[in-house]
């Protein structure tokens, strides 16, 4: 057995009481992120699917790969494209990192979005019995997640500067510049100027490598902090509510943080007040069994999907040239789509897509979902269940959504050829002249 400073760094013990299970949690540098106990339900993977571990895990993948590219890449006008095809070409291995970094980030995007579908359907954003803890609040806390996943993955995707980068990024500044009033000061802002050059790519290459990652880092450990505060898992209010029993008071605990010592009763105490020692079992071993497997499989998944899926590069960027029909990348299909279907004219005046179907419509589906914990009044009988029959409504009006996205998307990606005319998957194209 280690002992000493590798012992703490590495492994602790395997624990045989509750006692050496959270003395196994605050004695090791890595495993202090869980709690001592956890239980079972909540370690389930047919409750949760571990989706924020898988997410967790792809953005420790994201920033392996990505330090490695920064290695060698140019973020340059001139040189971005050239550095592109040496990482693909002449690095050894280079196009396996960077088939592993945009294959992770497409996965994260889906994994994030999967992991909020689920907190939705089982309601874990509404306060655990008792009107415990924050969970609404951490409920938002993940949307902003979600768009910083998005962002990361947007910043990332103009990086080559190819042709499909460069209308990527013509789209995204031209719809920012659609809001009204701050639009054009918005426009500046992100490409440093009046057309996608130099200031623009540097000022993307710096959101994408610093300060979007530093943010995700800020508020997912805030995230995991937060759940930690509100009692854990939603799963654990149905043990609550069926033991009936009368809340014991528990003592009164001091908390020591960043801030200093927390003085007063840990929603946490209040909650596994509630629990008996069978409802319960050691994080250590069990919670770290499943999370080196998640983690295994994860990055299995990753590889075996590097190795099989190419990413060619395309032309290089060429201003001149606009590609017939030039897409966003796929999560923002629906958005571009969007775009295209409220540009009309009605009694002569032209109302603008860029705006209306942009932003104005992402922005009230953006605050309905932010106030979806707050507009919820059903009881906590559902908290931490599966599509429970007295939220019916509520997941069919999300489902709608979803479904409304994803149609849009699977319009967007094949159904739309030259001029952003409409065509079926089936019907070949015509044979559009290119753009200059």
């Amino acid at each position: 057995m280690k002992s000493g400073t590798s012992k703490r760094l590495l492994w602790s013990w395997t624990p045989e009481s509750l006692r050496e299970a959270d003395d196994a949690i605050v004695k090791n540098l890595w495993l202090h992120w869980f709690p001592g106990t956890v239980t079972r339900r909540s370690i389930s993977f047919t409750y949760s699917f571990w989706l924020g571990t898988i997410s967790a895990v792809l953005f420790a993948i994201l920033t392996i790969t990505g330090i490695v590219l920064m290695f060698h890449y140019t973020p340059s006008m001139e040189r971005a494209y050239t550095s592109m095809k040496d990482i693909n070409y002449a690095i050894s291995y280079g196009w396996f990192f960077r088939s592993m970094h945009r294959v992770a980030a497409q996965l994260m995007v889906v994994t994030v979005l999967l992991h909020m579908m689920r907190v939705f359907y089982t309601r874990a954003y509404k306060r655990s019995p008792g009107n415990l803890g924050n969970r609404p609040f951490n409920w938002i806390i993940g949307i902003f997640l979600l768009i910083l996943t998005l962002a990361l993955s947007y910043t990332g995707y103009l990086l080559p500067m190819d042709q499909l980068a460069y209308w990527a990024m013509m789209i995204g500044t031209s719809v920012a510049g659609s809001v009204p009033v701050i639009g054009g000061y918005v426009q500046t802002v992100l490409t440093g100027g009046t057309e996608i050059g130099q200031n623009a790519l540097l000022r993307f290459y710096v959101l994408h490598c610093v300060v979007l990652p530093f943010a995700t880092v800020v508020f997912v450990a805030y995230h995991m902090w937060r759940i930690r505060k509100d009692g854990g898992l939603a799963c654990m209010d149905q043990i609550v509510l069926r033991k009936k029993k009368d809340t014991a008071s528990p003592a009164s605990t001091k908390t020591y943080s960043l801030l200093g010592i927390a003085r007063g009763v840990d929603v946490s105490v209040k909650t596994s007040s509630h629990l008996e020692e069978e409802d319960l079992i050691k994080s250590t071993p069990n919670v770290m069994r499943r999370v080196w497997l998640v983690t295994l499989l994860t990055l299995i998944v990753t590889i075996a999907l590097s190795i099989y899926f190419k990413f060619p590069l395309e032309a290089p960027a060429d201003p001149a040239m606009a590609p017939n029909p030039a897409k966003a990348p796929w999560y923002f299909l629906w958005l571009q789509e969007l775009i295209a279907d409220t540009t009309f004219t009605l009694f002569g005046i032209t109302f603008n897509g860029a705006f209306l179907g942009g932003v104005v419509i992402p922005s009230i589906v953006l605050i309905w979902l932010a106030a979806v914990p707050y507009l919820d009044r059903g009881s906590t009988r559902s908290n931490g269940i599966w599509f429970p029959r007295e939220r019916l409504r509520q997941n069919l009006i999300f489902t709608l959504v979803v479904l409304v996205i994803l149609a849009l998307i699977f319009i967007g990606a094949f159904c739309r050829g030259p001029d952003w005319i409409f065509y079926w998957p089936w019907e070949q194209w015509p044979v559009a002249p290119i753009k200059f």
